[in-house]
């Protein structure tokens, strides 16, 4: 049997690590989100929590964390999704939350105006003090 580490504020209920890596958390949002964005005002508290998450953030945001702040600040409690257990990869595991947001954005090859759906998945950690960055991407 393999323990597992809880990196998350949220801790009740950890699943067993089982390769799929995420598990639905019912009753969330876990998190308050504006708490989540009061933290990421200090973009240092932002860490890119997965792997997919910082080739993620490399990819749609040419590694500007400060960006991704700045979407979590334009969430609105009606963005929720719902919550669930993400592993890291490496044995950890966090409660998260999940949001999608739209938002109009100028592309910069061809300066139209364009729908943008972006997906963020974070977790606080367990000092309160750090947001785990799971998955945001396009």
């Amino acid at each position: 049997m393999v323990k597992i580490i809880v990196l998350s504020e949220y801790i009740t209920n950890p699943p067993q690590i089982s390769g799929e890596g995420r598990t639905k958390i019912l009753g969330g949002p876990l998190y308050g989100l504006a708490r989540v964005q009061a933290l990421v005002e200090d973009e240092a508290v932002l860490k890119a929590w997965t792997e997919k998450c910082r080739k993620d953030v490399r990819k749609w945001f040419d590694d500007d964390m400060h960006r991704v702040v700045e979407l979590i600040g334009s969430l609105k409690s009606s963005d929720y999704i719902d919550s669930e257990w993400c592993e890291n990869g490496a044995g950890a595991v966090a409660a998260c939350d999940a949001y999608s947001i739209k938002k109009f954005e100028t592309a910069p090859a061809t300066g139209q105006r364009i729908k943008m759906a972006y997906f963020l998945k974070f977790a606080v950690s367990k000092t309160g003090k750090v947001v785990l960055m799971v998955s945001c991407h396009g």
